[in-house]
Formats: structure tokens, C-alpha cells, sequence
């Protein structure tokens, strides 16, 4: 018997491990201290149009990605943590720091 299993989603053909080895150094040092569990897939293709954007500076595609991440957060802050979290609030509504 092959396979008892019916489903529509779309089997992988190779490893996610595999996948995360053959990113670019830079950008697998930025996943190794990422806040979120990005996919190697999702992060290669973030990667490629931030490298792109920024005309091949490697520190300008990783403040974008970091900067991408950041939005994530704010994003789906509230739902996760709540509305007075502080990643929550935009920083125009944001209490300001203590100086």
C-alpha cells in the first residue's frame, strides 16, 4: 500500500535543512538571529529582492530584512500579546522612551 493519505497540499521534494544549507552566508547568520521562523524559502526570496533593491549592499538587504521582520511583529503583535504590548503600538502612538 503507498500511501493511505489524500490531500491537496503539495509534498516537498527535498529537506527544509537542505533548503537552509544552501542559503548565502550572510543571509543564514541573519536567520540564525531572527525573532521569527522564517522558511528558507520565504527568507531567500526576501533576501534576493532586498540584495536587488539595495544594488548588491549586503548590510542595506539585511536592514531590510530586519526592518521586514520588524513590521511582521507589529503586525501580529496586538493578536499575539495584546493591544498595549509595546511592539503593538506604531511608533507614532508609542509612549516615548525615557531619556
Amino acid at each position: 500500500m503507498r500511501r493511505n493519505l489524500s490531500t491537496s497540499l503539495k509534498r516537498r521534494r527535498a529537506s527544509p535543512m537542505a533548503l537552509y544549507d544552501r542559503l548565502p552566508r550572510d543571509l543564514r547568520q541573519w536567520l540564525a538571529h531572527a525573532a521569527l521562523p522564517w522558511s528558507a524559502q520565504s527568507a531567500l526570496k526576501l533576501w534576493q529582492r532586498a540584495l536587488r533593491e539595495a544594488r548588491g549592499d549586503v548590510q542595506a538587504a539585511l536592514a531590510a530584512l530586519s526592518r521586514a521582520e520588524a513590521r511582521l511583529i507589529t503586525r501580529d503583535a496586538a493578536q499575539v500579546w495584546g493591544a498595549h504590548h509595546p511592539a503593538a503600538l506604531s511608533p507614532a502612538t508609542a509612549p516615548e522612551a525615557p531619556r
